[in-house]
């Protein structure tokens, strides 16, 4: 496929749809924790870390919207093309039951006063996202 065909692929993406859906799956995981149903609210939880629409989601929201999108993760790329969206989206579609936290990338960044700061880059920033659609 040609980068432009991907580009018009990410594109036009039904993105209010993919926020329906999530919605609608936090408002279910919310009143089943309100009414106290572990089960039901563990089960809602895993679906929305394996639903198609909050993984293409998290990679928009960390590629595209967020202000650190160009701050390179642990593998060092600052920024992905969309034909790397879409692979990233298959890449957390088959880890989606054996995903582990892995390091964190510290990169130190001056201050005003001189000291330094240290800001932690997760390597998927984009499970990360998915992870706090579920919580």
């Amino acid at each position: 496929m040609t980068s432009n065909s991907d580009s018009e692929l990410w594109k036009n993406l039904p993105w209010k749809k993919f926020r329906k859906n999530l919605f609608r799956l936090q408002c279910r995981l919310w009143k089943a924790i309100r009414v106290g149903n572990r089960k039901r609210a563990n089960n809602l939880q895993k679906l929305i870390l394996k639903s198609r629409s909050a993984r293409l989601l998290a990679i928009r929201q960390v590629t595209q919207l967020n202000t650190g999108k160009k701050t390179a993760g642990v593998d060092g790329k600052a920024s992905l093309t969309f034909f790397e969206r879409f692979d990233l989206d298959n890449l957390l579609k088959a880890q989606v039951n054996t995903w582990n936290h892995s390091k964190l990338r510290q990169i130190p960044i001056p201050k005003k006063d001189g000291t330094k700061r240290i800001l932690k880059v997760p390597k998927y920033r984009a499970w990360q996202c998915v992870i706090k659609y579920a919580l």
